[in-house]
């Protein structure tokens, strides 16, 4: 199978890791009179619709989140990944507390796999350079990996602290050899790497985007006591300890402004269809 036109001066693979390409469209032309000044402004901004794009081979398939794919090309079929009842329920369980979906299909076979098209920014991480831990995810964020990767739910020690600090208790770890796709509210290039020896990082607020999973993560009070933390207009913090790596946000994640953007776009979508329809 030969497929023509993936890429073209308004569609660019801007970033490739192994079978992993991250398309991006430079210049959307799927516009109309309506929305032409809207889809404009946001281009310069670098709001731009993404998509990734996997080569499906004998050696490498690849999971993704349910309801991800767009289209897929050549012999690949889609399976459930499922493998009994109590498989099942373990992803039942995994997805509840990572707010991922709870079953993610796999797609097997050679070919092509394209995503549904998304304003976030994508992420491609190679797992292996993570060590033998790997490495953890803050929740929402995956979206597809090679299912050579491995994934379990990992949880801070003291769960009391992230319960009264709103925070998520479990966190989805990956581990392995192979790539994983990310969504972030922020540009891979806008990340901040932090490289820990034996020190400790304290972050107030979810900010981390993903960190060793060999770290010590725990959520504590800023000083020792209540009263120094109330004195101090702090509360709780997320504490990375030991040794390993935490890429952080610059700024807080805007989930709303993205869901706002994507909800936007729909609307359009629907709104040119009903006017050209007419």
């Amino acid at each position: 199978m030969k497929i023509r036109n993936l890429e073209n001066e308004n569609r660019k693979v801007i970033k490739s890791v192994d079978n992993f390409h991250v398309l991006e469209y430079v210049k959307d032309a799927s516009v109309s009179p309506m929305n032409a000044a809207d889809e404009y402004f946001m281009s310069q901004m670098n709001v731009r619709r993404r998509q990734v794009v996997i080569d499906l081979s004998k050696d490498h398939s690849a999971i993704i989140q349910a309801g991800a794919m767009q289209w897929m090309g050549g012999n690949v079929q889609a399976t459930t990944g499922v493998k009994g009842i109590g498989d099942l329920f373990g992803k039942a369980i995994k997805g509840a507390v990572t707010k991922e979906s709870a079953v993610k299909p796999e797609y097997v076979g050679e070919g092509c796999l394209v995503l549904e098209p998304t304003y976030k920014y994508i992420i491609l991480e190679d797992i292996s350079k993570w060590g033998a831990a790997g490495m953890t995810i803050e929740d929402g964020m995956f979206l597809a990996c090679d299912s050579n990767v491995q994934s379990k739910i990992v949880a801070r020690k003291n769960v009391s602290s992230a319960v009264l600090g709103g925070e998520g208790i479990f966190n989805l770890s990956l581990q392995g050899n192979g790539v994983a796709a990310l969504e972030s509210n922020v540009p891979e290039e806008e990340l901040i790497e932090i490289e820990l020896e034996n020190d400790e990082l304290k972050i107030d607020g979810n900010l981390a985007v993903c960190w060793s999973s060999n770290l010590d993560f725990t959520v504590e009070r800023t000083t020792k006591t209540l009263v120094g933390s109330a004195v101090s207009g702090e509360g709780l913090v997320n504490v990375y300890r030991g040794t390993g790596r935490v890429l952080m946000c610059p700024v807080a994640p805007t989930d709303s402004l993205f869901a706002s953007t994507n909800t936007m776009a729909a609307k359009a979508a629907a709104k040119n269809s009903n006017t050209f329809g007419k």
